[in-house]
């Protein structure tokens, strides 16, 4: 009877705490959502922004770019030549032969952007370093950030967070194979960078 009633008693903390965590992963994730929501949209040459970062994803063995991060660059690629920006800043991963900043870059050549007009970042390993090193080392206090919708929102949020005025544009040009997790996976690190934010 006892050891039953102890083991109750583990049941209903175990689910407390389960439960409790959960309210806080909403609300954080709330919290990022709804101070963000209204910064994603479009952009024009009126909006004086210069530079669009562009966040990195995989590149496929060969260099081809993975669907989303095609996108991404056919969406950055669009703002420069409708004159809404006039530097595309590619960040990403880039070590090893098939590196997210170089082929980002070829992409962005072969669709008629001028090498003068792209800035590199082949140390962007996360969307929070992508981000901080646009401040730190780039200079950059006001940004256009291109990357699927889901992503922006924490992106924004950090930029923010740095004093950066951030406006998104998101690159969902089709549906992605795999989002749901994504998703899930998005609604962690949400967490994660929240943390950063506060602690930086």
């Amino acid at each position: 009877m006892l050891k039953s009633k102890r083991l109750r008693i583990v049941f209903v903390s175990a689910a407390a705490a389960v439960l409790l965590l959960g309210i806080l992963l909403l609300t954080f994730n709330f919290i990022v959502i709804g101070k963000t929501a209204g910064d994603i949209g479009t952009v024009s040459a009126e909006d004086g922004y210069t530079t669009a970062l562009v966040l990195g994803a995989k590149v496929h063995k060969g260099g081809r770019l993975s669907d989303m991060l095609r996108d991404r660059m056919e969406t950055a690629i669009a703002l420069y030549h409708a004159g809404a920006v006039d530097t595309l800043l590619l960040s990403g991963d880039g070590r090893g032969e098939w590196s997210e900043v170089k082929h980002m870059k070829l992409y962005a050549i072969e669709k008629g952007v001028p090498e003068e007009a792209i800035l590199e970042d082949p140390e962007g390993f996360s969307t929070y370093e992508s981000v901080f090193r646009a401040k730190t080392l780039y200079g950059q206090d006001k940004l256009v950030i291109v990357t699927q919708k889901y992503h922006l929102y924490r992106a924004i949020y950090i930029a923010e967070d740095l004093g950066i005025e951030a406006a998104g544009v998101s690159a969902d040009l089709e549906k992605y194979a795999g989002q749901l997790y994504r998703d899930i996976r998005e609604i962690l690190a949400r967490i994660k960078d929240f943390g950063l934010c506060i602690l930086n």
